[in-house]
Formats: structure tokens, sequence, C-alpha cells
């Protein structure tokens, strides 16, 4: 891949579109973050990793397979159950 891309111009709001090569490059999609990192006269743009999905998978359940309903149904009981102290 060449190093040089098409430019892109600066809305009245500072804001710019990266142009599809580097999205596709950075595998970016609708919504993904990224940072930007000064190194010397220029800077990088950074995909952000979520955490979440860094770490999807790493914690064993308690149970398998998880009940949903029934930790809602406890997590609600339990906020319900704070609500009525407070009162």
């Amino acid at each position: 891949m060449s190093r040089e891309t098409p430019t892109t111009a600066l809305t009245q709001k500072s804001q710019i579109t990266l142009p599809k090569r580097i999205r596709e490059y950075l595998g970016l999609a609708p919504g993904d973050q990224v940072r930007f990192e000064i190194v010397g006269h220029a800077v990088r743009i950074v995909p952000v990793v979520s955490r979440l999905e860094e770490n999807f998978g790493k914690v064993t359940p308690c149970n398998r397979p998880e009940d949903f309903r029934r930790l809602r149904e406890d997590f609600e009981k339990g906020v319900g159950k704070e609500a009525g102290e407070e009162s």
C-alpha cells in the first residue's frame, strides 16, 4: 500500500472524513474510536480497542449456561429493596 493517500479538508467544525483506504487499512467501522498520537512532526491515527471486546471470554461464568432471566430478576429485586430502604 502506498503511503500517500487522497487529501481531505477540514469542515467549518474542524472535522475531517478519513479516506476509505485509511478506514479499510485500520479496520475501522462507523462508531469505532481512534486515538491521535503526535510523533515528531507527524500525527498517527490509532484504532482504540474496546476493553469490553478485548476481554470478552476471559471471565468464566459461575454457572453454565448463565440464566440471564434469573440474574435480571435478582438485580431488579435488589434495586427495589434498596429503593424501599431509601424512603
